[in-house]
């Protein structure tokens, strides 16, 4: 049993040290910026993503709180 335990002591201390060491992905920057085709509130994310990706051939689109509205925001790869 005391070997048991030291092995897998032994194992779970190896698992820590590798995952605190793990090798962070490089990640592409993005950008946002108001789109430039929506016209009016924007209440529907997934329509603004949609149009986003459609005629401003962006990465995604999402609607953003905006003064005392919501605007969609487009997001580009920088």
């Amino acid at each position: 049993m005391a070997k048991f335990t030291t092995t897998f002591a032994l194992l779970f201390a190896f698992f820590i040290l590798f995952a605190a060491f793990d090798v962070p992905m490089a990640e592409a920057k993005v950008c946002q910026r108001r789109s430039k085709t929506w016209s009016g509130l924007c209440l529907n994310t997934g329509n603004c993503s949609r149009q986003c990706k459609q005629q401003e051939d962006a990465r995604f689109g999402a609607c953003h709180r905006q003064g005392i509205g919501f605007a969609c925001f487009c997001y580009f790869k920088c």
